[in-house]
């Protein structure tokens, strides 16, 4: 074979494809403002936390992006060990680092904590995290966004002092994730602070570190499956031809890369170091095992690989998201 199955099974996503961090401080701002990204509800409307970290992906306003979500910052049913955990498992999925921190708070109920966002953002993400930050604005009732922002910059002086703090930078969505009638513009906003800065992603020390983390995990995964591979490609140059053989191959190389991929985000060493530090070693194969299991599972008590195989005719975008939803249920 001319190209090799590390090569192919490289899977680093869309160059195009937008990540965003969607943070929030408390309540469900930051899920309304997730389906608001992908246009769907990924998050039913009454959800106010999560106790896990989460990776979804679609387009806004025609751009790819993919959303990251994690548990919100004053959480308080979570254990700071499981918010360690959490943000460096956020870390992982968002490899090699966010394209935009999109910071969302209810327009109607900004509390003390939220003022304080600011400090905790540098703190869990790095210092310089500021300069890539949105603050978004969740707002019910009538669209009308240039009367809006106008009246958050004159008359809320809180909601101004909050959005100063993040470079002045803001956006008001609507909480109905159907109304799309902005997403030209929250997209155009968001593109225009990335190429403020340079056109790049940010990163820190930590971000490098859960990016080597996950590049490791993904090379062993490989190499496991290397004969499982070959076998699989065996088998399709005995059905297919030509463009067709092309078109199987690389719809089930994608596949698998999507799998190896979503499956090194979601346990590597660095995750695991972590959870041993927060469940003692002695739980930790345990616990790793069993979130990787129920990870897998789909519905109906369907495992991942036999969706993987089904999948095979599928186009190569398709399947990979297959992979990707079905991995971080």
């Amino acid at each position: 074979m001319a190209v090799t199955l590390t090569e192919l099974l490289f899977f680093t996503g869309s160059p195009t494809e937008l990540r965003l961090m969607v943070v929030g401080s408390s309540g469900p701002s930051q899920f309304l403002l997730t389906n608001a990204i992908l246009g769907r509800e990924e998050f039913s409307k009454d959800i106010t936390s999560i106790s896990g970290s989460r990776k979804n992906t679609g387009e806004l306003a025609g751009r790819r992006v993919a959303v990251i979500n994690g548990p919100n910052i004053y959480d308080k049913d979570i254990s700071q060990a499981k918010r360690k955990m959490e943000l460096r498992r956020s870390k992982c999925l968002c490899i090699p680092g966010p394209h935009a921190f999109l910071v969302a708070f209810d327009m109607e109920k900004i509390s003390p904590n939220d003022i304080g966002t600011p400090r905790l953002m540098k703190e869990r993400f790095g210092r310089h995290c500021l300069r890539h930050c949105m603050v978004l604005l969740a707002y019910e009732g009538n669209m009308e966004g240039a009367t809006l922002e106008d009246k958050v910059k004159k008359t809320h002086w809180h909601l101004r002092e909050l959005i100063e703090k993040y470079g002045g930078r803001f956006h008001i969505f609507s909480k109905n994730w159907r109304d799309r009638s902005r997403d030209r513009e929250l997209l155009q906003k968001i593109e225009w602070m990335v190429a403020s800065l340079g056109g790049g992603h940010f990163s820190s020390r930590t971000f490098q570190k859960a990016e080597d983390c996950v590049r490791k995990e993904e090379k062993r995964l490989r190499k496991q499956r290397a004969a499982e591979i070959e076998k699989a490609w065996t088998e399709m140059e005995k059905k297919y031809i030509a463009e067709e053989l092309y078109h199987q191959r690389d719809a089930y190389t994608t596949s698998v890369g999507a799998e190896i991929r979503a499956r090194a985000e979601m346990d590597n060493g660095w995750l695991r170091t972590s959870l041993a530090r927060g469940l003692g070693t002695g739980f930790v194969v345990g616990a790793v095992m069993g979130a990787l299991v129920g990870s897998i599972e789909g519905p109906g008590g369907m495992v991942l690989y036999g969706i993987i195989g089904g999948a095979v005719g599928g186009s190569a975008g398709g399947t990979a998201q297959v992979a990707i939803n079905l991995v971080l249920v």
